[in-house]
C-alpha cells in the first residue's frame, strides 16, 4: 500500500527519473503534487507496471494532480556534466515548471541536490513507497518512451522502439555496425571492452 503523503501539512511534490542507465536520448525527470486524498489502485512503481497501465494512468494523473511537470537533460548536456548532476538538473527543471511551489519535495533515491529554499527527503525505493513519487515515475517513463519512440524514426536501425536506448544486444550491435549518433552519450562506455588474450 503506497502512502499518501511523508507529512499531512506540508504540499509535497514527488521527483523521479527515467533513463539514468540509458546509453542514448536524455533523462527525464517528472515532479508531481497529487491530492492527499488521491487512490488509485493500479499507481505503483512504473516498473512494476506495463506499458498498457502506465499508458492508462498518465492523463488521469496528469488530470487529478494539483501540479505535474515533466523536464530532460539531452546526451550533450549529460556528456558535460555527468548523469548524477543530469539526473539532478532534470528534477530540478521540473521542480521549476511546477505551478504551484511545494513545501517539501519526496525524492527517489538516495541522492539529491539541494533546490533553492525548498526542503526535501531522499526516500531509497520511494517509487514503490509514496504515491507521488510513483505518480512521477509514471510521468518520466512515458514521456520518455515516447521520446524514444519518436526518435526511433530517424533512427530506426538503433532499435529504439523496442529498448530505449538501453543497452541491450540488438542496441550495441547496432553502434558496432553504424558507430554512434548525436543522440548516444558518448561519455558511457557505449561497447564492452574488448580483452586482448595473448597466449
Amino acid at each position: 500500500m503506497l502512502k499518501s503523503y511523508f507529512d499531512k501539512l506540508m504540499i509535497e511534490a514527488g521527483c523521479d527519473e527515467a533513463g539514468r542507465g540509458c546509453l542514448a536520448g536524455p533523462v527525464f525527470a517528472a515532479a508531481v503534487i497529487l491530492p492527499k486524498s488521491f487512490r488509485h489502485p493500479l499507481l505503483n512503481d512504473s516498473k512494476q507496471l506495463t506499458d498498457k497501465q502506465r499508458k492508462e494512468l498518465r492523463p488521469l494523473i496528469e488530470t487529478e494532480a494539483i501540479a505535474w511537470a515533466v523536464a530532460q537533460v539531452e546526451a550533450i548536456e549529460i556528456d558535460e556534466i555527468n548523469i548524477l548532476n543530469a539526473s539532478f538538473l532534470a528534477m530540478h527543471r521540473a521542480i521549476d515548471a511546477l505551478k504551484q511551489k511545494p513545501e517539501l519535495l519526496l525524492i527517489d533515491g538516495n541522492r539529491f541536490r539541494p533546490y533553492a529554499d525548498i526542503p526535501h527527503q531522499c526516500i531509497i525505493g520511494g517509487d514503490g513507497k509514496y504515491k507521488s513519487i510513483a505518480a512521477a515515475s509514471i510521468l518520466a517513463k512515458t514521456y520518455r518512451d515516447d521520446y524514444m519512440d519518436n526518435l526511433h524514426e530517424s533512427f530506426p536501425h538503433y532499435h529504439w522502439l523496442s529498448n530505449k536506448g538501453y543497452g541491450t544486444l540488438k542496441h550495441r550491435d547496432a553502434i558496432r555496425q553504424h558507430g554512434a549518433c548525436v543522440h548516444h552519450r558518448v561519455s558511457f562506455q557505449l561497447l564492452p571492452i574488448q580483452l586482448k588474450i595473448e597466449y
